[in-house]
C-alpha cells in the first residue's frame, strides 16, 4: 500500500476523510511546522498538502515521495520546477470551491451595500432596546440591483460571481488580468476603466508578478467614493496600506477582505481603521462550505486513485 502523509489535515474543517484513507497506509497530522516535513514524510509515497509549503530543499530531501496533492486550487506552495526535475507529479483539486467563494463574493457585496454589520451591533449592543424610534438611519443603505459589477479576472469563480451579479440585476463587465481575452457573455474593459465604472469590484485573478500589487493608491483613486472593492482571490493583488487609507479618506465606500499579505494577518493599517465597518474581513474562508470540502475530499481522493491506476498501467508495460 501507498504510504500517505496528510500535513495540514485541519484544513478540511474535520470533514470526513476516509474516501482518502483507504487508499493507503495514512496519517494525518493537524498542521505541520517547516521543520516537521522531511521527519514526517521520509517514507512518503503520496503527500497532501493544503497550505504546508513543500520547497526544493524538502522535495530533494523525500526520495520516495512520487505525488504531491495539493489540497487547494493554487499551487503557489509547492515548487513545480523542483517537483518536475524529480520526476513527481503535483496535482490540485480544480472547481471544488467556485460557488462557495462565487456566493462570499456576493455576501460580502450585500453585508458591505446594506450595512449588515453595523446594524446587527446596533441590535444586539441595546441601542435598539432603548430607542425611542423605530427606524435607525445611521448609515445609509444600497441595494445591488442596477449596480455596475467589475470583475477582475474572469476565470471559473468570476464567471459564476459574474452569473450571479447579473441574476441580482447588476450590469456586468470584466478585465483580464492575463493578457487573454475570451469569448465571455460579459464585455471585456481595461482595468482602469472597468474600476472607474463599477460600484461592486470583485477581484478573482491568481497571484502572479503580474498581479502582485494590481490595485494600488492610483487605481483605488480612479474608483467611486460610493464604490466597494471585494478581494477574494489572494493577498497582495490589492496594497492593504493604500487600501486603508482610502477606507480612511472616504476614496471608496468599503472593502471586504477574505485574503491577506501574510496569513494570519499579524498587523495591518486594517486593524486600526478610523471607521472598522468600512471592511469586511474574514479569515481566508470563502472557499470553506461544507460542501465545498467535501468535493475537495473526493478530489483529493481522486487524484490519488488515478495517480496509482496510472502506475499500474505503467509497470504492465
Amino acid at each position: 500500500m501507498k504510504k500517505i502523509v496528510f500535513l495540514d489535515e485541519y484544513s478540511v474543517c474535520g470533514r470526513d476523510l476516509s474516501a482518502v484513507k483507504a487508499l493507503g497506509d495514512y496519517t494525518g497530522y493537524d498542521v505541520t511546522a517547516p521543520e516537521q516535513i522531511v521527519e514526517r514524510c521520509r517514507d512518503a509515497e503520496i503527500i497532501i498538502t493544503n497550505k504546508v509549503i513543500l520547497d526544493a530543499s524538502a522535495i530533494d530531501r523525500l526520495p520516495r515521495l512520487r505525488l504531491i496533492c495539493v489540497a487547494a486550487t493554487g499551487m503557489n506552495n509547492v515548487d513545480l520546477e523542483a517537483a518536475a526535475e524529480r520526476g513527481i507529479s503535483v496535482r490540485n483539486a480544480v472547481g471544488y470551491s467556485t460557488e462557495s467563494v462565487a456566493e462570499a463574493t456576493i455576501g460580502s457585496a450585500l453585508a458591505l451595500l446594506r450595512e449588515t454589520v453595523y446594524y446587527d451591533r446596533y441590535f444586539k449592543s441595546g441601542r435598539y432596546a432603548s430607542a425611542d424610534r423605530i427606524f435607525c438611519f445611521d448609515r445609509p443603505t444600497a441595494q445591488l440591483r442596477g449596480k455596475r459589477w467589475g470583475v477582475v479576472g474572469m476565470g471559473n469563480i468570476g464567471r459564476e460571481t459574474a452569473r450571479l451579479a447579473s441574476a441580482f440585476g447588476c450590469d456586468v463587465a470584466y478585465a483580464s488580468t492575463s493578457g487573454v481575452e475570451r469569448k465571455e457573455n460579459y464585455p471585456a474593459l481595461p482595468l482602469a476603466e472597468l474600476l472607474a465604472q463599477s460600484d461592486v469590484v470583485s477581484v478573482h485573478c491568481p497571484l502572479t508578478e503580474r498581479t502582485r500589487g494590481l490595485i494600488g493608491v492610483a487605481e483605488l483613486a480612479a474608483m467611486k467614493p460610493t464604490a466597494v472593492i471585494i478581494n477574494v482571490a489572494r493577498g497582495g493583488i490589492i496594497d492593504e496600506a493604500a487600501l486603508a487609507a482610502a477606507l480612511d479618506d472616504g476614496t471608496i465606500r468599503g472593502a471586504a477582505l477574505d485574503v491577506f499579505t501574510s496569513e494570519p494577518l499579524r498587523e495591518s493599517p486594517l486593524y486600526s481603521l478610523k471607521d472598522p465597518y468600512k471592511l469586511l474581513a474574514s479569515p481566508h474562508n470563502a472557499w470553506s462550505s461544507v460542501e465545498a470540502v467535501d468535493r475537495l475530499i473526493d478530489c483529493i481522493a481522486q487524484n490519488i486513485a488515478d495517480f496509482i491506476a496510472e502506475e499500474q498501467e505503467l509497470l504492465k508495460k
